[in-house]
């Protein structure tokens, strides 16, 4: 792994803050150039925050398959890779890959209003699911 450009950082804020389609935009520039094993990694980073993007719009199937690509991308890198916590990202896109899979399309409505709420709104939602986080990995010292 070489020293990753700060548009990569800027994905991952863009992520943070739940701007899943800017994150999608600014990772896929750095994934179209991007040697292995970068390449890979940055693919399943995509992978989720579209998964993200879609539950946003209420598309379940996208969601549940783009989460499970993702995770399967992203296993190798465990437990962190270029400063990031991959643990804990796979962690929590497990949970709302579960989540999505055990209330079922029926219920999208339900899950994209959490989603939403936990970027924006200030209504609580019904459903709190696990939305996947980026975070840097604790670096020893």
């Amino acid at each position: 792994m070489t020293e990753l450009p700060a548009s990569f950082w800027q994905g991952v804020r863009e992520f943070q803050q739940g701007r899943f389609y800017e994150c999608h935009d600014t990772l896929e520039a750095l994934w179209i150039e991007a040697q292995e094993p970068d390449k890979t990694f940055f693919q399943g980073i995509l992978q989720i925050a579209v998964a993200c993007y879609h539950l946003g719009n209420q598309n379940w199937r996208g969601a549940v398959i783009l989460l499970g690509e993702g995770v399967r991308r992203l296993s190798p890198y465990q437990p962190e890779y270029a400063n990031i916590d991959v643990n804990y990202l796979l962690d929590t896109s497990s949970d709302l890959l579960d989540q999505l899979r055990s209330i079922g399309p029926e219920r999208i409505a339900e899950a994209s209003a959490s989603l939403r709420h936990q970027f924006s709104e200030p209504t609580p939602p019904a459903t709190p699911l696990a939305i996947p986080t980026l975070r840097r990995s604790r670096v020893q010292p």
